[in-house]
């Protein structure tokens, strides 16, 4: 009610009366009156004399409406601003990513982004781990998965599908499998979450013999470029071993699951002109096929939208 009535007293000054004040307040000029007399009695001060031809602040009233001026214009200042920043994007963008994506592809768009848009400053954390943009106040949050709240909006950018992989040397040491059901004698790089004592394949309960987990799908891929084993690898990270030839695809035909990557974020309504365009950024810079899948190869083909 304070604000309220500061603002109702300032508009009934540079009026000059209190019937264009209601006027442009929308409100009853009785309701202006009414305000005017309760804000005065909850001060204990006359800040206004009244006659039927004139109104005049008093020594109290003068120093009060200065007081109340100032506040409405910097009510007004911070209005402007934030307007100004859903009409260009601008300010700081915090965003968490997986570290692979944001290796291959975050930094180059991010960077370009904010060279089309230079008002625009960032924070960008590489993890492994699951974000809560709410919690952790972060704008844009990149995971492998749809968020368990539902009160979060989950935008997908594109399918990250894996396939069984290892290096000439694996195979030449341990044979090459011709069939899914021959993976059954082979040694497996397996990531975290997958099944401990299983191969990474759908429909299939076939076991493997483990030799290494791991968190980390860049160390994985290393591990398999070594000759430690087969390894189900995401498309985007094996592309360029596979065309080189320092890995082999094995057993095209086996179906291994496919990752959908979200960006997270806490609400459509009122959304921050900096995501809402930064989100189109990204997604128009993805090369992404018909099926929703990144384009094999896409970490070196990475564009700006037109």
């Amino acid at each position: 009610m304070g604000l309220d009535d500061a603002l109702i007293f300032t508009r009934v000054v540079e009026c000059h009366s209190f019937t264009q004040a209601a006027t442009s307040l929308g409100m009853q000029k009785s309701t202006v009156s009414r305000r005017i007399a309760l804000l005065e009695e909850r001060l204990g001060v006359r800040l206004l004399n009244r006659t039927t031809r004139k109104l005049r602040l008093t020594e109290v009233g003068q120093a009060y409406y200065e007081r109340c001026r100032q506040i409405m214009l910097d009510f007004a200042e911070a209005e402007q601003a934030v307007m100004q920043l859903q009409r260009e994007p601008s300010g700081l963008l915090r965003i968490t990513t997986p570290i692979e994506f944001g290796q291959l592809f975050l930094g180059r768009v991010l960077g370009e982004f904010m060279r089309q848009y230079p008002q625009i400053n960032a924070e960008v954390e590489l993890t492994s781990r699951l974000v809560d943009p709410l919690e952790e106040g972060v704008d844009i949050a990149i995971q492998v998965g749809q968020p368990q709240d539902s009160t979060l909006i989950a935008r997908k950018l594109f399918e990250s599908g894996r396939r069984l992989c290892a290096s000439p040397s694996y195979l030449a040491a341990h044979g090459v499998p011709r069939s899914v059901a021959e993976l059954e004698g082979h040694r497996a790089i397996l990531l975290q979450h997958d099944a401990p004592r299983y191969w990474p394949l759908l429909g299939e309960n076939l076991p493997c013999q483990r030799v290494m987990t791991c968190n980390n799908i860049t160390f994985a891929r290393e591990a398999a470029l070594a000759g430690a084993g087969i390894c189900g690898l995401p498309v985007m990270i094996s592309e360029e071993a596979v065309r080189s030839g320092r890995l082999v695809e094995l057993l095209p035909e086996a179906r291994l699951p496919v990752g959908e990557v979200y960006a997270i974020y806490p609400s459509r309504r009122f959304q921050a002109m900096k995501v809402k365009t930064f989100l189109d950024f990204l997604i128009a810079s993805l090369p992404i096929t018909r099926g929703g899948s990144l384009e094999p190869g896409a970490a070196g083909l990475i564009t700006s939208p037109a």
